[in-house]
C-alpha cells in the first residue's frame, strides 16, 4: 500500500513519516537548511504480516502545490495531517480539495501536535475538523491525535495503517502495467534508473516496456519494490526500475512519463471529461479557458473547451474538452486537477471519459449520449450503454487499450456485455448482437431489391453499400463483416461487388449469341492484335455502339479488359500477356526491357505493344523507368485467368483492381481505362439473371 501525506505547512507531515518509519524524508540540502519540505520523500516501513508499506510526503508549502500533486498521484490512502494548535489551515484545504478531486476514498486524518493543547480543547478541534471533512470523500475518516514529540498515538496509527493495509483491495493488479515517474537519474554501475508509483499491473525483470509519450523502448534490468530487490513489481508499489535501451537516458524520461506496458502505449492531446468545479472559486469556467492540467505526476498547459450550453459555475459539474498543449499518457477514468494560468489556485478536477475526442461535432445529442455512457464507472456497463447509442458500434481496440484492460479483464468483459467482435486491418469493432443482426437483415433486404431491379449487375459496390445502412460501419470494418457473411455463405463477394450468394450474371440469348461471333475475332491467332471496336462493327455489320455495350459488360462480368480506348482484349489474353512481359524480364539485364522487345514476342506492332505496357503502367503490373519497364512482382496476380480471377467468398479480397468501382491511377489520380463506376454501367435492359 502506498500512503501519501497532505496539509499545510508545518503541521509536522515530515516528523509523523519518520515517527512512524524511523526515515527523514527530507534528502535536499535546502529542505534541511530551510526546515520545511520541498520535493516529493520516500519512507518505507514493514508490516507484521511481511508486506511494505510505501510513504510518499509531499510538501505542504503553497509554492510547491505542483510536487504535491506529483505524489499523490497512484496513492493509495491519504494521510491528511492537521496541527492541532492550528487547525485547518489554507493549504489544508487546498490539498483535501486535491484528495476529494482525485477521488481518495481511503484516508485517515492525523491530529499533529496534540502535546501542545490541552486535553478539553481536542474536542472542539476535531469538531472543526469534521466540519471541513463535511462532503468530501474523506468525511467518515477516521481523526487519529498524535505527537511525533511524546509519541503518542504513533503506535495506534501505525496499527490503524497496518490493518487498512490488509483488507485493501485494488481492482488495478489485473490491468495491464503502468508506472508513473517522479524521478530519474543515473546509479553509478547501474545506469539509468527511475522510481514512481506503479498504477496497475506488474512488471518483471526482462520486460520490454515503452516510455510514454516519447515512445522510447526499453529493457528492464532490475528492479526493486518497496525499497527492496525483487524479480517482480506490482499496483500498490513504489519501484525503482533500472533501465536499459537505445535513447534510454536520464533526460530523456521526465517526470510525469509513464512506463508501460507497449500495448497502452497512445499518447492523448484532445481528451472528453468531467470537471467539477470548486465551490470556493468565485467566477465561472468560460469557453477556451486557459488552465494548468496535472495528471499523475504530468504537468501541461491546457484549454478547456465548453461542451455544455453555458459556462461551469462554482460548485457545478459538467462535459467539457480538455485540448493540451502536448501529449500525455493517460488512461479512461483517470483523474486529474486544474490550476489557474498562474498556477497559484487549484480550480478544480474531474475524470476523463474519451482520450480520443472528436475535434468537430463535440456537442451534438448523439456525442451528449455517449459521454452518458462513458461517465460510468464500470467497463461493462460503459461498453453496453455505448453499443445502446448512435452510432451503435464501438472502436473495441480503443477501448480495450484506453482502460489497460488485461487479456483476463477482456474476456471477463466480453463475457458480460455478450458483445461480437469484428476484425478489421484497424483492429476489432464491437457491436451488440442485436445491432448485428438488425445490420445483416438489412444488408440481405438490400441486396435481393437491387438484384430484383437490376438483374444484370454483379452486385452493389461495398461502398455504396455501406453509406445505405445503418449502423454505418468504418470501411475496414464492414469489409470484415461481410467476410464473416461471406464464409457462412449468406453473401458472395467479387472483388469490390457485394451479390446475394446465389446471384449469378449472365447474357441474354441475344447477346450471348453476339458473343459467339465476337469471341473468334479477338482469340486465337488474333489474341494480341484484335480488332478496335468500330472494325468488329463493320465486320460483323453491327452498330458499333451495340459492341461497344456488350464489351462493357463483359468486362464487368470478367470476361475482357479494355487496354486502350475502344479495344477490348479477352482476360486470358491479358493473362498470357503479362506471362511473356514476365518471361521476357526474367532474360535481361536487372529485369528491364523495352516495348520493341514485347512487340517482337507478340508479334502486333509497336502501337499497340506500347498501348499494352501503358495499361500494366497504370494498373502497377509493370513500372516504368524511361523507355524501359520492369514487373512489378506484388501485381502479378491482377490478371489472371477466368477460372482463378473470381473471389472467392471466404476472402473477401479486392484480386482484380480494375473490376472496382473506386479504383484511381496514382497518376492525375484520374480513373484508369478499363475501369467501371456507376455512370459507365452498360444498360439494364439487355441482360438477365
Amino acid at each position: 500500500m502506498i500512503v501519501g501525506t497532505a496539509g499545510h505547512i508545518d503541521h509536522g507531515k515530515t516528523s509523523l513519516v519518520q515517527a512512524l518509519t524511523g526515515v527523514d524524508t527530507d534528502r535536499l540540502k535546502e529542505e534541511k537548511a530551510r526546515g520545511i519540505s520541498i520535493d516529493l520523500g520516500f519512507a518505507y516501513v514493514s508490516a507484521p504480516d511481511g508486506s511494505v508499506l510505501g510513504f510518499i510526503d509531499v510538501p505542504g508549502h503553497e509554492g510547491f502545490v505542483h510536487n504535491m500533486l506529483a505524489g499523490v498521484a497512484g496513492i493509495d490512502l491519504a494521510l491528511l495531517v492537521i496541527a492541532a494548535n492550528d487547525g485547518v489551515m489554507p493549504q489544508t484545504r487546498e490539498h483535501l480539495a486535491i484528495v476529494d478531486l482525485l477521488q481518495i476514498k481511503s484516508g485517515i486524518v492525523a491530529l499533529t501536535k496534540i502535546d501542545v493543547v490541552p486535553p478539553d480543547e481536542r474536542y472542539g478541534i476535531i469538531a472543526s475538523i469534521r466540519q471541513a471533512l463535511t462532503g468530501t470523500v474523506l468525511a467518515d475518516a477516521e481523526i487519529v491525535p498524535v505527537s511525533s514529540v511524546t509519541g503518542e498515538g504513533i503506535a495506534d496509527l501505525r496499527s490503524r495503517l497496518f490493518e487498512l493495509s490488509s483488507v485493501l483491495k485494488r481492482d488495478s493488479e489485473r490491468g495491464r502495467f503502468r508506472l508513473s515517474v517522479d524521478r530519474s537519474f543515473v546509479l553509478q554501475g547501474a545506469g539509468t534508473v527511475i522510481t514512481g508509483t506503479v498504477l496497475s499491473g506488474a512488471v518483471s525483470v526482462g520486460d520490454r516496456l515503452t516510455i510514454s509519450p516519447s515512445g522510447l523502448t526499453a529493457r528492464v534490468r532490475s528492479i526493486h519494490a518497496q525499497n527492496q530487490s525483487s524479480e517482480s513489481g506490482h499496483a500498490g508499489q513504489r519501484c525503482a526500475l533500472n533501465l536499459a535501451g537505445d535513447g534510454i537516458t536520464k533526460d530523456a524520461i521526465n517526470r510525469g512519463d509513464v512506463i508501460l506496458d507497449s500495448s497502452v502505449h497512445a499518447p492523448a492531446d484532445r481528451i472528453d471529461a468531467t470537471l467539477r468545479l470548486l465551490s470556493a472559486e468565485v467566477k465561472p469556467v468560460g469557453q477556451w479557458m486557459p488552465v494548468q492540467l496535472y495528471h499523475g505526476a504530468a504537468h501541461v498547459a491546457a484549454r478547456i473547451v465548453l461542451l455544455d450550453d453555458g459556462p461551469v459555475k462554482p460548485g457545478d459539474t459538467a462535459f467539457v474538452q480538455l485540448v493540451l498543449e502536448k501529449p500525455i499518457a493517460a488512461l479512461a477514468g483517470d483523474r486529474y486537477v486544474v490550476r489557474d494560468t498562474t498556477d497559484q489556485r487549484t480550480i478544480g478536477g474531474g475524470s476523463f471519459l474519451d482520450l480520443r475526442a472528436p475535434a468537430r461535432k463535440r456537442r451534438t445529442p448523439e456525442r451528449v449520449a455517449q459521454l452518458q455512457a462513458l461517465v460510468l464507472q464500470d467497463p461493462a456497463q460503459t461498453l453496453k450503454a455505448l453499443l445502446d447509442a448512435p452510432p451503435w458500434f464501438v472502436d473495441l481496440s480503443s477501448f480495450i487499450r484506453d482502460r489497460a484492460l488485461s487479456e483476463t479483464q477482456t474476456a471477463d468483459l466480453i463475457e458480460k456485455t455478450s458483445v461480437l467482435r469484428i476484425a478489421s486491418a484497424v483492429g476489432e469493432l464491437g457491436l451488440a448482437p442485436s445491432t448485428r443482426l438488425r445490420l445483416k437483415t438489412d444488408l440481405l433486404a438490400l441486396l435481393k431489391a437491387f438484384h430484383a431491379n437490376s438483374p444484370d449487375q454483379p452486385g452493389i459496390g461495398l461502398e455504396k453499400l455501406r453509406l445505405q445502412l445503418t449502423p454505418r460501419l468504418p470501411a475496414p470494418a464492414f469489409s470484415g463483416f461481410l467476410q464473416s457473411l461471406a464464409k457462412k455463405g449468406e453473401v458472395g463477394l467479387d472483388g469490390a461487388w457485394v451479390r446475394l450468394a446465389g446471384h449469378e450474371v449472365r447474357l441474354t440469348p441475344p447477346d450471348e449469341k453476339l458473343w459467339v461471333r465476337i469471341q473468334p475475332l479477338i482469340s486465337d491467332a488474333e489474341r494480341f492484335r484484335p480488332p478496335r471496336v468500330r472494325d468488329i462493327a463493320g465486320i460483323l455489320v453491327v452498330a458499333e455502339s451495340e459492341v461497344r455495350r456488350l464489351f462493357k459488360l463483359l468486362g464487368r462480368m470478367g470476361k475482357v479488359d479494355e487496354v486502350a480506348q475502344d479495344h477490348f482484349f479477352l482476360r486470358s489474353t491479358v493473362s498470357e500477356m503479362v506471362a511473356i512481359a514476365l518471361d521476357i524480364a526474367s532474360v535481361v539485364p536487372k529485369g528491364e526491357f523495352s516495348a520493341a522487345q514485347l512487340r517482337d514476342r507478340l508479334d502486333n506492332g509497336r502501337k499497340v505493344a506500347i498501348q499494352i505496357l501503358d495499361f500494366f503502367d497504370r494498373h502497377g503490373v509493370t513500372i516504368r523507368r524511361g523507355d524501359l519497364r520492369r514487373m512489378n512482382k506484388h501485381r502479378l496476380d491482377l490478371f489472371r485467368s477466368i477460372s482463378g480471377e473470381q473471389i472467392s467468398s471466404q476472402s473477401g479480397r479486392d484480386t482484380f483492381l480494375v473490376g472496382r468501382p473506386d479504383f484511381k491511377s496514382g497518376k492525375g489520380r484520374e480513373t484508369v481505362l478499363g475501369g467501371f463506376d456507376s455512370l459507365s454501367l452498360p444498360p439494364s435492359s439487355r441482360s438477365v439473371v
